[in-house]
């Protein structure tokens, strides 16, 4: 056999296997992505992280209030020490987040998803005070979109057939 003929093959058995596991693109006319765009509404936020998140989120998601379902969240972070010197101050920490989160049916009150995500970002301390603190309110507004980002990701992974 030929390398073109395997080729062919390859494409016809590739092909085959989309059509066979029910592909839907995520943003078809059947895709969880336009099953879940301006169909949230998000928990008002009660902390700066909390505020990150939800902005992130109405920027994927879009703001609809009232919405067939509902995103209740809680994030969480905390700084560690990556490098030092040898007279040991820190030159280079890393921010670890993490967010739970529940998705609900808005008219039952009943769960569609949990779960939670975790990230990290990391940021130089190498600078005078101001920079440091520059550094970390970047990187900490850096963690909670990605978080965002993750939990956005994980929605539209959901089976349409379970969205409202």
């Amino acid at each position: 056999m030929s390398y073109f003929n395997k080729r062919h093959l390859l494409i016809a058995g590739a092909a085959l296997l989309v059509s066979a596991c029910n592909f839907t693109p995520v943003y078809g006319p059947d895709g969880a992505g336009s099953k879940i765009e301006n169909r949230i509404v998000v928990q008002a936020p009660t902390t700066k992280d909390a505020y990150h998140v939800t902005r992130r989120l109405e920027t994927r998601l879009g703001r609809s209030d009232p919405a067939p379902m509902s995103l209740s969240f809680s994030v969480s972070n905390s700084s560690a020490g990556l490098g030092t010197t040898a007279t040991g101050s820190t030159t280079r920490l890393q921010r670890v987040g993490s967010l739970s989160y529940t998705l609900k049916n808005s008219a039952t009150d009943k769960t569609i998803s949990k779960g939670s995500v975790t990230n990290f970002t990391g940021y130089s301390a190498t600078g005078n005070t101001a920079a440091t603190l520059a550094a970390e309110r970047a990187a900490i507004e850096r963690l909670m979109n990605a978080l965002a980002d993750q939990l956005v990701d994980r929605l539209l992974l959901l089976d349409p057939a379970t969205l409202p």
